[in-house]
């Protein structure tokens, strides 16, 4: 999803990220904001063929068996990183533990180790996914990774998490499909014609 990167404010008097955060989402209602490395990344509202794209995309996942007793499937769940004191991202989709409630940091963000595969479909600025997220979500150890990256119509699968980055990073064309990992807790194939098709603004 598309975000705009604000700086903090460079002044004597103590503030908080979260406060500021709170403050633009009650101001711009449907923006959302996360905190990533101490910085700010609002997003406005996602268009229809975005929205297209994750319902689309819960269906293999569904089907497959992850929304159930021991896994769900969620969109738009908070992530608590281990980037920042106040740092965490909110994914467009997430395959997450049964458990997820006992997991509660703050913020309505959960803590890492409930998330089996984040994923996310890019917007305006596609980098924040392919790079700034990328990052935080290997440091957090997110096992599975996955991009649908709308602007250069490729959907690229990320896992083995090390450090600041993925171990093993797979882009998949038009005419492909990707196989996630059984980490996640079932055998899942994405078409990505069928993906990208879908992400896509429809015409006359």
């Amino acid at each position: 999803m598309s975000a705009a990167a604000i700086e903090q404010p460079f002044d004597d008097e103590p503030f908080s990220l979260t406060a500021i955060a709170e403050e633009i989402m009650e101001r711009h209602p449907g923006y959302r904001v996360e905190i990533i490395g101490g910085h700010l990344l609002v997003t406005p509202s996602p268009d229809a063929p975005h929205a297209r794209a994750l319902t689309g995309l819960m269906i293999p996942f569904i089907a497959a068996g992850l929304h159930g007793e021991e896994t769900e499937v969620l969109q738009n769940v908070g992530l608590w990183l281990p980037t920042g004191a106040e740092d965490y991202a909110i994914p467009d989709l997430a395959i997450v533990g049964a458990d997820i409630d006992d997991h509660l940091v703050e913020n309505n963000a959960y803590d890492p180790v409930c998330f089996r595969l984040v994923l996310e479909v890019t917007s305006s600025n596609w980098k924040d996914d392919l790079k700034t997220k990328a990052v935080a979500y290997a440091q957090a150890k997110v096992p599975v990774y996955v991009v649908v990256d709308r602007r250069h119509q490729r959907v690229h699968v990320l896992t083995d998490p090390n450090g600041e980055t993925y171990e093993h990073h797979r882009p998949y064309s038009p005419g492909e499909t990707a196989t996630l990992p059984d980490s996640i807790g079932a055998e899942v194939t994405l078409d990505v014609d069928q993906i990208l098709k879908a992400a896509q603004k429809k015409t006359d």
